[in-house]
């Protein structure tokens, strides 16, 4: 069996809690028995024990999950982002 534990920190609480609820669903189901992988919220962070039987699958889970975080905090920049400038907008 291997294994890779991982802490992911955020600038925020909030944002990790966001994230962390984004990845939920994915911890629920599980796409294949060859990995498993657990989530845990701790405080402005996010700890992802990821267990495989195998080096390839290890890696893909990882990789998936890396990827989803990613996704998930580059859509949490568009929104700030688009938020900040309806602010600006109404303040002009």
């Amino acid at each position: 069996m291997r294994e890779v534990s991982i802490r992911i920190g955020f600038t925020s609480e909030e944002k990790s809690k966001i994230v962390f609820e984004a990845l939920k669903p994915e911890t629920l189901s599980q796409p294949t028995a060859r990995s498993k992988v657990e989530a845990r919220l701790e405080k402005s962070a996010i700890r992802l024990q990821i267990k495989a039987r195998d080096t390839t699958a290890l890696r893909a889970a990882t990789n998936a999950y890396l990827r989803w975080i990613h996704s998930t905090q580059k859509v949490l920049e568009v929104l700030e982002s688009l938020s900040k400038n309806k602010v600006m907008r109404k303040s002009n």
